[in-house]
């Protein structure tokens, strides 16, 4: 039985990922500040509570889980930061909460499961990554959240070439514009789009994808 290991998985598209994969027919470990959120999800689902920004709390679920052999392993927790997007009105402690959350977390995630995901089949290693953090789609503005992906992309760009003998395949993954908390009620896609088309896509991913950035259709996108 093939598993997966979520972050941010009590709501939006870590909850889909969840219940995608739940059936799919793979084992789902499912982490989230709030676990209690996954209770009425059908399958094999194991909740976690996980601050992804508590780096204890992350090695201890990686030893907890050390006997595991992770396929697909998505991190996909954030926060948009908002308060700290536009020239005049800088916040110093969102930006570092924005950084940390979305930058830093992910590749602590990483670090300690980088070995449960080698021992694995599939070798899958996704962040769940923004085109906003692209430079060359770059129409100003939102400068926490840009910067903290554009970090993120440049964190799997390394990974991939930092675990390359170990065959991992480590793709950033944007999942568009969806209509979820975080992208408010006018974006133009549903979540029911956009992750059975991103898992679509990771289940395609072959070794020759490593280290790439996509849209959730397939399609690259520009760093």
């Amino acid at each position: 039985m093939p598993t997966a290991l979520i972050t941010g998985a009590a709501r939006g598209l870590g909850l889909a990922f969840v219940e995608r994969y739940a059936a799919k027919g793979f084992k789902v470990h499912a982490c989230a500040r709030k676990p209690e959120a996954l209770k009425d999800v059908t399958g094999d689902v194991h909740p976690h509570k996980l601050e992804v920004t508590d780096y204890e709390a992350v090695g201890a679920l990686a030893r907890k889980l050390a006997g595991e052999a992770i396929d697909v392993l998505i991190c996909n927790a954030g926060i948009a930061g908002r308060e700290s997007g536009t020239l005049g009105g800088i916040d110093p402690a969102t930006w570092r909460q924005t950084l940390e959350v979305n930058s830093l977390a992910p590749l602590m995630m990483a670090e300690a499961f980088v070995d449960h995901v080698a021992r694995s089949q599939e070798r899958k290693l996704i962040a769940i990554t923004s085109r906003l953090g692209s430079i060359t789609h770059n129409s100003g503005g939102m400068y926490a959240y840009r910067a903290s992906k554009t970090a993120l992309n440049m964190e799997w760009r390394s990974l991939s070439i930092d675990t390359a003998g170990k065959g991992l395949i480590c793709v950033v993954l944007h999942p568009g514009w969806v209509r979820t908390d975080m992208g408010g009620s006018g974006a133009p896609i549903g979540i029911a789009e956009s992750v059975p088309a991103m898992v679509e896509v990771i289940d395609r991913l072959k070794p020759a994808d490593n280290g790439h950035f996509f849209n959730y259709d397939g399609s690259a996108i520009e760093w």
